[in-house]
């Protein structure tokens, strides 16, 4: 996914207390343990009166699903016990809040990640990263609303990072310089995904298709371009038969040709 060192954004609940809520917004230290003991299973199970069959994987497979359904601010406690048909005081003895709940969503999504540095060359594997993370975001829209600047590591997302920097181990770049490479794809798939997600929202929305809408647009833009006043883009929208790129594959490229420049400046140097 594109945020592999990512926290999802964390929202307050009535089920949060203020200094819980304050702790998981900023990455808070108390949070992050609370996270990390769950994301890497050090956290003892739940003792008596646990409900048979409930796990903490049952609990963020049904919040994921939720998310998928209806975005997260569909998802609450509440929301999830009433989904796996529990109590919603039962989740808290498996996952103490909202905010550790998303910070296992994520690392579960992340798991369907497949391993990049099998593709051998870098700009290959960085290629196939890309293409992964859109349709990671595709599938799940609600990783959109992931912050990028803290968060708990899980073992599946440690495993994603670490196999996408592994492509970049003979390109003669620095630790620093490989982990800004996979931001900066990152943040471009993430900017595109946005793009992909709010089109979608707004044919579902609607119920026109882009193609409908641009159809039904034109004629209304047409006749009110003037060439004197915006010459370029009349040119441009006015071409008798208009070759449109793909905007993801042309930004992919650009962005893997500036990577790849850096690559061979480094070797040069």
């Amino acid at each position: 996914m594109g945020t592999l060192y990512a926290k999802l954004a964390q929202y307050d609940e009535p089920e949060m207390t203020k200094d819980d809520t304050a702790a998981a917004s900023f990455g808070g230290a108390a949070a992050a343990a609370r996270s990390m003991e769950l994301l890497w299973g050090t956290k003892p199970p739940p003792g008596r009166g646990r409900k048979p069959g409930m796990t903490v994987d049952v609990i963020v497979a049904a919040a994921v699903e939720l998310a998928d359904a209806e975005g997260m601010d569909g998802v609450s406690m509440r929301r999830v016990a009433d989904r796996l048909g529990v109590g919603t005081m039962s989740l808290y003895r498996y996952v103490p809040s909202k905010a550790e709940l998303q910070d296992l969503m994520l690392d579960t999504v992340i798991g369907d990640t497949p391993s990049f540095h099998e593709d051998g060359h870098w700009r290959a594997g960085l290629e196939r990263f890309a293409r992964t993370n859109l349709d990671g975001y595709r599938r799940h829209p609600w990783l959109l609303r992931a912050s990028l600047t803290r968060g708990a590591m899980g073992p599946n997302q440690a495993a994603a990072l670490d196999s996408v920097l592994r492509l970049l181990d003979e390109t003669g770049l620095s630790g620093s310089e490989r982990m800004a490479v996979v931001g900066l794809v990152a943040g471009y798939v993430r900017g595109t995904a946005q793009q992909v997600v709010e089109a979608t929202r707004a044919e579902q929305r609607s119920g026109v298709s882009d193609e409908q809408f641009w159809t039904g647009f034109a004629p209304l833009l047409d006749g009110r371009l003037d060439p004197g006043r915006f010459p370029a883009l009349t040119d441009v929208w006015r071409a008798a038969e208009p070759v449109w790129v793909d905007p993801f594959d042309f930004g992919l490229r650009r962005v893997l040709d500036g990577v790849e420049t850096l690559i061979a400046e480094r070797a040069g140097s």
